[in-house]
């Protein structure tokens, strides 16, 4: 809890930024004081533990706000040491002094909790600050990053406003971006679509309309599923229910709205991957049937019509024509199929509807038979899956 406000106004507008930017997500180990830090964040390079938020002396005590703004928008600790990107100041640098000012006030005002996150766990040479200089000349532009990342002529202040959320604070593009080998992007607020570091979830395109984006749903729909967890046939479930039960269910309604708007205002890209392949061998188009028939039509119907709640919303959201089923990867579909489908319990979905897993239950020839037969009825013609890219797919190797 809060010691004593600042300045006035900072702490509660600090507050709320906080929340904006899911600080609490990466800065709260599991059982912890929140903001306490050590959180262990995995990378392709080793793991990242997050610093300690509070003003602690482990954490913010030595700190005055130009240190916290350094930290903000150049990715430079208090001590002159290159911070390690896995701290998404690429975006944050984005945003303006006075909410750095804000955050770093609520910061310096909660209790302190003593604590020393452990040393970061990353292989040579990603654990030197020589590489993380390499990173930032090949990464981070060189000029100061302006706050309004709406295209020039957008005179529209709730796309500017937008765009400020979606690129900044919200950091949507650290998951939904592809990374090469160093961990990094030519755009590194793309929002392209990739996997998320040292997991084996996919962020879909929030470019694509066919993949994660949403140019062409119902902005009521896509408010609703951003804030509640479920909208329409779509529902968060691994990292981004963790952001909507977090974050995203809090945000003001001006601010949702600012954020859809935005995102429904980016040119669409489609691409055409795995869209248009034929249907897979017959061995495996029986198999998966009949796995299909035993263990999900009874919920998801036998023409994967779904199933709708007393409330009228989908209870257990129809498979034929949903996204996640015909992403560019499986990925999603697979750990929904293999570790189950928990979407967050929100204030407008307290009780969610959940899926058991089946990892027990199916080996990864038939995980993969399932995937490629949902992927392939009711005329879809996205590209089959092996038992090859199942086991690729857990272990984090398809990218």
């Amino acid at each position: 809890m809060p010691r004593a406000e600042p300045a006035a106004g900072s702490l509660v507008g600090g507050r709320y930024l906080a929340v904006l930017g899911n600080c609490q997500g990466c800065h709260t180990r599991p059982g912890a004081a929140p903001f306490s830090g050590g959180r262990g964040i995995p990378t392709p390079f080793g793991t990242v533990f997050s610093s300690n938020l509070t003003p602690s002396a482990s954490g913010l005590a030595a700190w005055n706000a130009d240190d916290f703004w350094r930290a903000m928008h150049h990715g430079q600790s208090r001590d002159g040491r290159w911070l390690n990107p896995a701290f998404p100041y690429t975006n944050f640098r984005n945003i303006t002094r006075a909410d750095s000012d804000a955050l770093y006030a609520f910061f310096k005002g909660l209790e302190p909790v003593d604590g020393v996150p452990p040393p970061h766990a990353l292989r040579w040479p990603f654990n030197t600050q020589w590489a993380l200089l390499v990173w930032r000349r090949l990464y981070l532009p060189t000029t100061d990053a302006q706050p309004v990342l709406a295209p020039q002529n957008a005179a529209d202040a709730q796309l500017r406003r937008g765009a400020y959320l979606v690129q900044g604070l919200g950091h949507c593009s650290v998951c939904h971006m592809s990374r090469n080998a160093l961990g990094g992007n030519a755009d590194m607020l793309s929002l392209a679509g990739g996997f998320i570091d040292g997991q084996s979830w996919y962020a879909p395109s929030l470019r694509d309309p066919m993949d994660g984006g949403v140019q062409n749903k119902p902005a009521a729909e896509v408010r609703q599923l951003l804030q509640s967890g479920r909208g329409g046939v779509d529902r968060t479930t691994g990292p981004m229910a963790e952001v909507v039960r977090h974050s995203l269910q809090h945000w003001t309604g001006e601010d949702m709205v600012a954020m859809v708007a935005y995102l429904q205002s980016l040119p669409p890209v489609v691409s055409a991957k795995n869209r248009t392949a034929p249907p897979p061998p017959r061995r495996v188009w029986d198999s998966g049937a009949a796995l299909y028939d035993k263990h999900c039509a009874d919920c998801h119907g036998a023409q994967g019509q779904g199933v709708r709640g007393a409330d009228g919303n989908w209870a257990y959201p129809p498979l034929r024509g949903n996204r996640t089923v015909l992403q560019s990867s499986p990925a999603n579909l697979m750990q929904t199929v293999l570790y189950g489908g928990f979407g967050p319990s929100t204030a407008g979905n307290p009780r969610p509807f959940g899926m058991p897993p089946y990892v027990l239950t199916l080996s990864e020839q038939e995980v993969a038979d399932l995937l490629s037969y949902l992927r392939a009825a009711w005329g879809h013609q996205a590209g089959p899956v092996s038992a090859l890219d199942v086991q690729r797919l857990r272990d984090g190797a398809a990218r």
